[in-house]
């Protein structure tokens, strides 16, 4: 049975959300930055048990203090993937906003939070008290680094496998 998951990637503007799509979609980085304006939509199918699931990314572009996440984008969502930038204090308070706004616009879905930029892990601001909080928060959270692709999978993996647990798919 083929189905389709629509995944957003939230999170602050400049955290990685574009390179962690494309290093999961088509395996590829570049130090070249470029900000996403709206949405941009990827699909990579992934197999389940009993089941190839569809995952239809939509990187939406990033939060900063001159635009907000455009909620509406977030409608239909059957997951979603919560971006911060471990080198970037500030991205954390962006994600537990995000977090509750999503949450209040499309309902509880499964979320993975992504702590990226593992590959610059000497100059983080985010220390092992951010990430208590947000494990206890509830949050499943990944160490990844778009950059070398170390956490790309498994954090799409994680987010693949609470989607097929849920009734949150079409």
């Amino acid at each position: 049975m083929n189905r389709k998951a629509k995944v957003c990637m939230i999170g602050a503007t400049g955290v990685g959300k574009t390179s962690l799509v494309e290093r999961y979609v088509s395996s590829t980085f570049s130090d070249v930055y470029r900000t996403t304006i709206g949405v941009k939509v990827e699909t990579r199918r992934v197999e389940r048990p009993g089941a190839t699931l569809d995952m239809v990314v939509w990187d939406l572009s990033g939060e900063d203090e001159f635009q907000s996440v455009q909620l509406s984008y977030l409608r239909g969502a059957s997951g979603n993937l919560l971006v911060i930038d471990g080198t970037r204090r500030e991205t954390i308070d962006v994600a537990y906003g995000l977090e509750g706004r999503a949450k209040n616009a499309v309902g509880p879905v499964p979320l993975v939070v992504v702590l990226n930029k593992v590959d610059s892990v000497a100059t983080w601001e985010i220390g092992p008290k951010d990430t208590q909080a947000m494990a206890a928060r509830g949050w499943s959270i990944v160490r990844a680094s778009a950059k070398r692709g170390d956490g790309v999978e498994e954090a799409f993996d994680q987010l693949a496998d609470a989607i097929s647990n849920t009734r949150s798919w079409s």
